[in-house]
């Protein structure tokens, strides 16, 4: 069992910049000391974790082991949430400083950049950290107290949050022009069997939205659903003809007014979800998050996208 009571910020900060350096000299340099003390650092973190940190008799000998991956991850926790601590203390000091991080599933992304702006305009002594990532990430992270705010749909039941609604969120299929059903005004289930379906990872929104989706319109039938990485990789893959796909329309607003890509009429599209944004209740959100959250929720239909 580890035996944390001795840890300090020197032992974290001394694998993490032996890490990123890769050497114990490096790591010296960096952190303006001496070698012996970087290795005496790192001998004091092996025996308090009572296994190896890194990979030593491998071609790269300060890889982390995954035990070292463990506690470098643990490092970088203790140092995004030490600086965030003082930007909040900052934050309650002036009122009008400090930060925020405002976590954003991935389809987001095509909307949470223009509020992002229009706040820093209006208040640019606050900084906004933006991270993207998949519902599953952006829920993990709020877990972890990694982010003040989120944006995604469906809040997580078991965080306590506070939520707001922001606006309609709806999903279409989209097609490349001159797709064999382009013009058709109503397309069923039998219309689709043979088509390709591309969508995202599983733990994307966009996807179980898509599986249920299908599942009901085929009534349990399977459809050729195949996987890819990004948004971006669905919408020139659809382009490029490979398969059809349910996306948020978000994410092809330019494509869609462009006639790079066209919707296709399905009984039951668009699926219109709600996007929400997300308040982390506990422990108490900094003044710059209140302010963020309460620019974000006081300008939403002037900046929300019309469709």
């Amino acid at each position: 069992m580890p035996d944390f009571r001795g840890l300090t910020r020197r032992h974290l900060r001394a694998l993490s910049a032996t890490v990123e350096r890769g050497s114990v000299s490096g790591a010296a340099i960096a952190l303006g000391v001496t070698p012996p003390a970087i290795s005496t650092q790192l001998k004091l973190l092996e025996e308090m974790v009572g296994a190896p940190l890194f990979h030593r008799d491998s071609a790269a000998p300060f890889a982390p082991t995954e035990v070292g991956a463990e506690i470098l991850g643990l490092a970088q926790d203790f140092e995004r949430l030490t600086s965030r601590a003082g930007d909040r203390i900052d934050a309650l000091i002036s009122g009008a400083t400090g930060s925020v991080a405002f976590g954003v599933v991935s389809t987001g992304k095509y909307l949470a950049p223009y509020f992002v702006a229009a706040f820093n305009r209006a208040f640019p002594d606050i900084r906004v950290t933006l991270e993207i990532g998949n519902r599953e990430e952006i829920i993990a992270g709020l877990e972890r107290d990694a982010y003040d705010v989120a944006m995604m749909g469906r809040p997580p039941a078991h965080i306590r949050v506070e939520t707001a609604t922001l606006g309609d969120h709806p999903h279409v299929l989209i097609a490349p022009p001159g797709h064999r059903l382009e013009g058709d005004n109503e397309i069923l289930a039998d219309d689709l069997i043979d088509e390709r379906f591309l969508a995202r990872e599983p733990g994307s929104g966009t996807r179980v939205l898509m599986e249920r989706f299908l599942a009901r319109l085929g009534g349990g039938r399977p459809f050729n659903v195949v996987e890819m990485g990004t948004n971006e990789t669905i919408k020139q893959s659809v382009m490029a003809g490979l398969g059809l796909a349910i996306i948020s329309a978000h994410t092809c607003r330019m494509e869609l007014h462009d006639r790079h890509l066209i919707t296709l009429p399905v009984t039951g599209l668009p699926l219109v979800r709600q996007w929400f944004l997300l308040t982390r209740l506990e422990p108490a959100p900094s003044r710059a998050a209140i302010k963020f959250r309460d620019f974000f929720i006081a300008n939403r239909a002037a900046l929300w996208p019309k469709f």
